[in-house]
C-alpha cells in the first residue's frame, strides 16, 4: 500500500521508506507486501455492498486519460534523482517504470506506446498486457535489463539495492523519485517525471489538470450540518489468507485523502503516530470509526463484510454495528497521481451519499 500504490506495506506508493518493525507486526508486515504482489495485482470489486450502496469502479480505475496530442520528448536532459544522483537520460524509446504510480503519471503524460515493461501493481487496462518485471519490491535486474530500456524510473523504496546497482552498472539510466506521501504531493511526482522523460510542459499541464480536477472534487464535499461532526474513518490494511490485520495510523497515506473527503482519520485522531498498527480490539475501540476503508481485494480476501465483521474488535466499532464499509480499488487508492481525483470523488460519494443512506 502504502501497499499502494504500488503494494508494499501500507506505507507508501507503496512508496515510502520501509520503517523498521519488531516482533509479530514485522512478520505481519513482510507477508502483507508479499500477498499483495499476487493479491493486488488486478482490480476487483468488493464482495458486498459498500456506504454508498455501490461497489469500487473498477472501470473507472482502469481508465487511463492520456492527452490528445503525444507529446515529442526533447532530449538529452540531465536530472537528480531523489538518491542524490545525477542521471542523463538521451532518450525515452524504451521506458520502464518500476512501480504501477509511475506507470500510470507516464501513460498519462502520453508516453504509453514507449513503455515496454510494467511492475505488477500497474492494474490499468492499457498496461496489462506488458510483460511484468517487478513485483512490488522484488525487482528482476535481469528482467528489466534484457528488455533494453533507454530509461528506467523507480521510487526510494524500490529495490532490492543489488537490482538498482545492476541496472546503473549496466549504463542504463535510472531515476529515483520520492514516493507521494499526500494530496499535496501529486504534482510533484508528476512534473518529476515529466521533467526526467523531456516532456515538461505536457507535465506541467497535466499537472495543472489534476489539480482542477482534485480541487473541484474538493469543493463538492458538503459541510456537516448544524450539530453533525465529521465521519471518524479507519484505514484497514486486511490480507485474510495471511491472517493480516493491519489499523492504519498518521503515516499510512489515507489521511490526506480522507480528510479532503470531508473525514476524519480515526487512527490518526487516536493517536496512531507510524504508519500502521496491528489490529486489536483496543485499539479500533480507541479510534471509534464510523466508516471503515478497505481495498477492495483487502475485503475480499475476508469474505466481504460479513467476514471483516468477524475480526476482533471490528462489530464493536460504530463502523461494525451499521456495516458502513467504504471499499476503493487496490490500483489507484494510494498512487497519488493522475487518477486521484477519481479516488477522492469515490470516497466522497460513499461517505456522503446524496440520498442520505448509510448515514
Amino acid at each position: 500500500m502504502r501497499f499502494s500504490q504500488d503494494f508494499a506495506p501500507p506505507g507508501r506508493d507503496a512508496g515510502q521508506p520501509r520503517r523498521r518493525r519488531t516482533g509479530v507486526l514485522t512478520a505481519a508486515v513482510s507477508v502483507a507486501a508479499a500477498l499483495l504482489l499476487t493479491g493486488c495485482g488486478g482490480t476487483g470489486t468488493p464482495a458486498a455492498k459498500t456506504a454508498g450502496g455501490t461497489a469500487g469502479t473498477a472501470a473507472d480505475a482502469d481508465r487511463i486519460e492520456p492527452p490528445a496530442t503525444v507529446p515529442t520528448p526533447e532530449l538529452p536532459v540531465t536530472v537528480k534523482s531523489a538518491d542524490g544522483k545525477r542521471t542523463t537520460i538521451t532518450s525515452a524509446d524504451r521506458i520502464v517504470p518500476l512501480t504501477g504510480s509511475l506507470s500510470e503519471i507516464v501513460f498519462t503524460l502520453g508516453l504509453g506506446k514507449q513503455v515496454v515493461a510494467r511492475d505488477i501493481t500497474a492494474t490499468f487496462e492499457q498496461a496489462e498486457k506488458l510483460p511484468v518485471v517487478t513485483r512490488a519490491h522484488d525487482v528482476s535486474a535481469e528482467s528489466v535489463l534484457s528488455l533494453r530500456p533507454t530509461v528506467v524510473l523507480a521510487d526510494t523504496t524500490t529495490g532490492p539495492a543489488e537490482a538498482i546497482g545492476q541496472i546503473r552498472d549496466a549504463g542504463i539510466p535510472l531515476v529515483v523519485v520520492d514516493p507521494a506521501t499526500g494530496l499535496a504531493d501529486v504534482g510533484r511526482r508528476i512534473e518529476t517525471v515529466a521533467a526526467a522523460l523531456g516532456v515538461p510542459e505536457s507535465g506541467h499541464e497535466l499537472e495543472q489538470r489534476t489539480q482542477e480536477r482534485i480541487d473541484a472534487v474538493h469543493k463538492s464535499v458538503p459541510a456537516p450540518a448544524d450539530g453533525e461532526r465529521k465521519p471518524r474513518v479507519a484505514f484497514l490494511y486486511l490480507r485474510g489468507s495471511a491472517s493480516v490485520y493491519l489499523l492504519g495510523g498518521r503515516d499510512s497515506g489515507a489521511s490526506s485523502l480522507l480528510e479532503a473527503a470531508g473525514a476524519v482519520d480515526a487512527g490518526k485522531a487516536s493517536g496512531l503516530k507510524k504508519d500502521f498498527t496491528a489490529i486489536t480490539s483496543e485499539a479500533l475501540a480507541k479510534a471509534a470509526p464510523d466508516a471503515i476503508l478497505v481495498m477492495t481485494k483487502g475485503l475480499e480476501s475476508v469474505g466481504g463484510v460479513d467476514g471483516l465483521v468477524k475480526i476482533p474488535g471490528v462489530a464493536e466499532t460504530p463502523a461494525g454495528m451499521d456495516r458502513r464499509i467504504l471499499s476503493v480499488d487496490d490500483g489507484v487508492l494510494l498512487n497519488y497521481g493522475p487518477r486521484t481525483d477519481r479516488v477522492l470523488s469515490e470516497l466522497v460519494a460513499q461517505l456522503h451519499p446524496k440520498d442520505g443512506a448509510a448515514k
